[in-house]
């Protein structure tokens, strides 16, 4: 049973490195009976056309030049990619048919679809070898045998029969794309996109449940990237947006690829070959994608004005010229868009029904929902002008615009378009992690932040997290109601229950945001990034992970242009993340970073003066919520020890958690046993700080617990814990509760800057992790 349809066009299979990709690909990703379609490898097709071309205008030694370049670049890879006799009998193979060209073409017996073929049938016929030699159980197949053709019409029923016949349920089956074959045998081939058109029809002939066209991009866009750095790439996009782009020039999909899954449940995805962990895009039925905006442009066509026109014409015309083709009405008229250099083709095929209404045209088209299509027109027309572009024709139908000009639209006009068209339709999607004082906090100010940020972008809370329950509404959680549906609706999850759900938004982007202290959540952050989320952190966890991961994290947020924002993981909602970059940003050399970052313990020290027993203190800080519920957790300094880490990666230093050496505020072995045990011995903690105190008072200082980070001659010097801050300094006067950093760079040498405020409380580390999320939406443009 065939139960998945893979296909690799020429640029996946370009090299012998790439044919080694793509072999692991079909490791990882197929059973046996499934099938893979090939083209022909790089540029092999373009390079048989110019032989064809020599051979039409009698250039025998063009011909002859040609056919030894196709030798070396097809021998090159069988070398690179075979061993002992599969390597012989491919090249003696290959050896043959080029002779049998040679041959041809000396006796002016060359067929144009025959030598075609041979692109596709070098892949297949090495892909096959190769993945034999790796114990692959494989096999090549010529789809000449599996697609019959009659005037142009595929026989289906035959077809489907042939394909159940020769199809290997106990193999890899690796499948020509592009070729067909006539009622007499003759080759047919399957015209522009024909690979992906093959892999489509054998999915639908063998009753496949999916189909995924490997590509050098990583999905479908909504413009075209090369030109468009800011283009986005949607998860998912429903079919009829999908074939509406195809008719309109867009260049990843094409109509005839898609036509094979009408009425079926195949199901199609786009990915790279190239980046195998991104994630595809998803070719879904209607209903299963919101409608989303894209644009994208014609270059070189006409526009041709069609009389009476009937049922199917345009698709014989199509496939006449081996081109999609999008016809429409306007005002009253029929018109067909058409490659200029088709059009006396076309305009023959119609046989003085067609005429040319506006030729050598350029422009663009918008897709969207239909309800935006006339606003996007309008505005599209008036930004084209502005640039001095003028439309000739300006059309708008169900779901589009169309715009025809005399220029093309470069980049930079291309880009502004996006900008003003199709960032303006993009949604966000909020799902926030930790329901506690902090984030009940930041839930009531958001729907004030949703109103600063809406006229960027709609954005919508679609999850909460708390423990082991979640709650997810795709369409949106109301803001006032949320305590509510949550107390209704929330359901126990597994990891994977919280990954599919993520992985089912519909959304331009994802952030998650965590206001967790979960270490176990904040390892997730990988998966969530496999998934496009951006993501807010105040849990401090992940960034202070093992240096491996933590950078492994980093450069997958990089390759997928992903924010991460943690500002409220140290110094909760002071702008000490946002400084260091400004002054790094600016060219200052940051040299010395010293402060108190926990506001229980700047609190604990502050209020110290001797006439109170500290242990008392610890235990009125307990009971106001000051502490951990073991307050030992603050005292261990091991969550300075993790914000000193996270300032000290911000320098971009590599340090992990062990490289910064720690003391207690409390002796070491008050860490030992139950809490009960240290309220027994808290004498020695009392003790342990009169003693600090005094030594502090006896230098004309006070006690504080800071960490320290320095930097001198390229030596890096990191420590927490207890430090005498003489009087007058600005880590003396430190107000209870408030936490400071001392920064000091080449340029705040002698007189450092200093950032004090509240290191602790819901409201400023709720408007903290809103100032995070206010960022980073403001940059996802």
């Amino acid at each position: 049973m065939v139960k998945s349809v893979h296909k690799f066009g020429g640029s996946s299979l370009s090299s012998g490195e790439r044919y080694q990709s793509v072999a692991k690909i079909i490791i990882g990703h197929t059973q046996p009976g499934d099938c893979v379609v090939v083209s022909a490898a790089g540029k092999t097709t373009d390079t048989l056309v110019s032989l064809w071309q020599s051979y039409q205008q009698q250039d025998k030694q063009a011909v002859a030049d040609i056919l030894l370049q196709l030798s070396n670049h097809q021998t090159a890879l069988i070398e690179e990619l075979l061993k002992a006799d599969a390597k012989h009998t491919v090249l003696a193979v290959l050896a043959q048919e080029l002779s049998d060209v040679a041959e041809q073409a000396s006796k002016q017996q060359l067929q144009e679809a025959a030598l075609l073929a041979h692109g596709e049938l070098w892949s297949a016929r090495l892909l096959a070898a190769y993945l034999t030699q790796l114990n692959i159980q494989a096999c090549a197949h010529d789809a000449r045998a599996l697609f019959s053709v009659t005037s142009g019409e595929l026989l289906h029923a035959q077809n489907k029969q042939q394909c159940s016949q020769v199809i290997d349920a106990n193999k890899i089956n690796v499948v020509t794309g592009f070729i067909a074959a006539s009622a007499d045998g003759k080759t047919v081939t399957l015209g522009r996109n024909g690979s992906d058109y093959s892999a489509t029809l054998l999915a639908n002939y063998c009753d496949a449940q999916n189909v995924c066209i490997w590509t050098d991009t990583p999905g479908v866009f909504s413009a075209d990237p090369r030109k468009v750095e800011k283009a986005i790439k949607y998860n998912k996009v429903c079919r009829e947006q999908a074939n509406l782009l195809a008719r309109l020039g867009n260049p990843v999909l094409h109509a005839k690829t898609l036509s094979p899954l009408k009425n079926s449940n195949i199901k199609l995805a786009v990915r790279s070959s190239f980046d195998v962990q991104t994630a595809p895009t998803d070719i879904v039925k209607q209903g299963k994608a919101k409608q989303k905006r894209f644009i994208t442009t014609l270059q070189n066509v006409d526009l041709l004005l069609v009389e009476g026109l009937n049922a199917g014409e345009v698709a014989h015309v199509s496939q006449l010229i081996q081109h999609s083709l999008h016809h429409f009405i306007h005002n009253g008229d029929t018109y067909l868009v058409v490659p200029a250099g088709a059009t006396h083709q076309v305009v023959s095929y119609f046989a003085g029904r067609a005429n040319i209404s506006e030729s050598n045209l350029n422009g663009c088209a918008v897709v969207a929902p239909t309800q935006d299509v006339y606003t996007l027109s309008t505005l599209a027309a008036e930004v084209l002008n502005q640039q001095s572009i003028h439309p000739r024709f300006i059309h708008q139908d169900t779901g589009y615009t169309l715009l025809l000009t005399d220029q093309l639209i470069e980049s930079d006009v291309l880009s502004l378009l996006h900008e003003k068209l199709i960032n303006k339709g993009q949604e966000v999607a909020l799902v926030v992690a930790g329901l506690g004082n902090v984030g009940d906090e930041f839930l009531s100010q958001l729907d004030a932040q949703f109103k600063r940020l809406s006229g960027d972008y709609s954005i919508k809370l679609v999850g909460l997290i708390r423990s082991q329950h979640m709650l997810f509404n795709a369409s949106g959680i109301t803001l006032g109601q949320w305590k509510k549906q949550w107390q209704h609706n929330a359901v126990a999850y597994e990891q994977a229950d919280l990954l599919s759900a993520l992985n089912e938004l519909d959304y331009e982007h994802k952030v998650v945001v965590d206001i967790t202290a979960s270490e176990q959540f904040s390892q997730l952050y990988t998966d969530f990034v496999e998934r496009d989320c951006h993501l807010i952190s105040a849990n401090k966890f992940a960034g202070t992970a093992a240096s491996s991961w933590y950078n492994a994290l980093r450069q997958s947020i990089s390759e997928r242009n992903l924010h991460w924002r943690y500002n409220t993981s140290v110094g909760a909602g002071l702008p000490i993340n946002f400084a260091l970059a400004d002054l790094q940003n600016s060219g200052d050399k940051i040299t010395r970073i010293e402060g108190v970052f926990s506001g229980t313990l700047s609190w604990l020290c502050s209020k110290y003066d001797g006439s109170v027993a500290f242990s008392d203190l610890v235990l009125e800080a307990q009971k106001m919520g000051f502490t951990e519920p073991d307050p030992r957790e603050d005292l261990s300094g091991r969550d300075m020890q993790r914000k000193l880490l996270i300032l000290a990666r911000e320098l971009g230093i590599e340090l992990d958690l062990d490289d910064i050496s720690l003391q207690a505020l409390m002796p070491d072995e008050l860490a030992q046993g139950s809490w009960g045990d240290f309220l027994a011995n808290k004498d020695k903690l009392n003790a342990f700080i009169k003693h600090h105190a005094d030594a502090a008072n006896a230098q004309d200082a006070v006690l504080r617990y800071t960490g320290l980070l320095a930097l001198e001659q390229g030596k890096v010097s990191a420590k927490v814990g207890i430090t005498y801050a003489p009087k007058g300094d600005a880590l003396a006067n430190l107000t209870p509760g408030d936490n400071i950093f001392v920064i000091n760079s080449q340029w705040y040498n002698e007189n450092a800057l200093v950032i004090q405020g509240p290191g602790a409380g819901k409201e400023v580390t709720a408007a903290g992790v809103h100032s995070d999320l206010y960022w980073l939406v403001k940059n996802l443009k």
